[in-house]
């Protein structure tokens, strides 16, 4: 029987008495690439902030490797990737020390870097074809090099999950298929994928099940919607077709 990575039941989330996940229900197993898609302020971000622990659910329950998520620890588990965030933050730090710190919550903070860990570094890097701008800081690199630093964190810590929060929104095109790439070697070792998406661009043949979020709920729930294919396309507008007359940043998703 499929090992059920993540499992949420009837989680309910609001913001300032706002709604934005209603009743919502998922399931996603061991090997599956489920894309979260939805307008904007639909619920999709808030969803996979949920199932990581990041907002707190009003009411329903979340299980990650079928043990509840109040008291789940193994974290080293799961490999987090959130909407880019300028992977620099100001600090100077390289990209192999950048990639290098997704590696802490397997080894621990006191013990020093090893073998092991080298090597998941620099397979990161090539996984994502910065192995050439490893000692460059990353505050140098353009945004979709710094986004594909952050894949590369997240990849280092040698997850069994990704949990990706638009990875590949802004980027540009060569990052957008290094991702892919990237993604497509996780996948063959056995790895599950969570993530949201506007536009699925690359990564669209690797998606197993799509999830529409809309209005807070689950509108839909199986094969990729063809409608969605259209989001690669530059003059797509995001308020179609998840829901013409829905206001763009109602609340934030």
């Amino acid at each position: 029987m499929t090992e059920s990575v993540i499992t949420v039941a009837h989680g309910v989330v609001g913001y300032d008495g706002r709604p934005v996940l209603r009743d919502v229900s998922l399931a996603v197993d061991a090997g599956e690439v489920v894309a979260v898609l939805g307008a904007n302020g639909s619920g999709k971000s808030t969803l996979i902030r949920a199932v990581l622990g990041l907002v707190p659910l009003h009411a329903g329950s979340v299980a990650l490797f079928g043990t509840p998520l109040r008291r789940f620890r193994q974290w080293q588990r799961i490999g987090y990737v959130p909407q880019r965030l300028g992977a620099g933050g100001g600090v100077p730090a390289t990209v192999r020390e950048v990639v290098a710190s997704g590696r802490l919550a397997r080894r621990g903070v006191l013990r020093p870097p090893g073998r092991a860990d080298r090597i998941a570094v620099d397979a990161a890097l090539v996984s994502v074809g910065l192995a050439d701008r490893a000692g460059d800081p990353v505050a140098t690199l353009s945004g979709g090099q710094q986004q594909r630093t952050l894949i590369a964190r997240a990849l280092a810590g040698e997850p069994e999950l990704l949990v990706l929060d638009e990875p590949t929104a802004g980027v540009d095109a060569a990052s957008q298929e290094a991702f892919a790439g990237a993604l497509r070697g996780f996948l063959d070792d056995g790895g599950t994928v969570l993530l949201v998406a506007h536009e699925l661009g690359p990564l669209r043949p690797l998606i197993s099940r799509a999830v529409v979020v809309h209005h807070g709920g689950i509108a839909h729930d199986g094969a990729v919607p063809e409608p969605a294919g259209h989001h690669a396309d530059p003059d797509h507008d995001h308020v179609h077709p998840h829901g013409p007359n829905e206001p763009v940043g109602l609340w934030s998703s």
